[in-house]
């Protein structure tokens, strides 16, 4: 992951100045949080964490899709 230096926040800053981690997020579609100098927070806009979410899903119903494939058998002597 390639990090944008222009979007590094300290913590303190960002508790100080919030408004300003929002411009960047609008600004650069993430804000970085740093704690100690290490990034450990990362905020961005909520459309691109519905996204995330989707794809989530979506790689729950692949492997389910799969294994029910692979253990069909099972499954149907199991629903009698």
């Amino acid at each position: 992951m390639n990090i944008n230096t222009n979007s590094l926040v300290s913590i303190t800053e960002a508790n100080q100045n919030f408004s300003k981690v929002a411009r960047l997020v609008d600004e650069n579609g993430v804000a970085i949080i740093l704690k100690n100098n290490v990034p450990r927070y990362v905020i961005i806009e909520f459309s691109e964490y519905q996204a995330e979410q989707v794809t989530n899903n979506e790689d729950v119903k692949s492997i389910a899709g799969r294994l029910i494939a692979k253990h069909r058998a099972a499954f149907e002597e199991l629903a009698k």
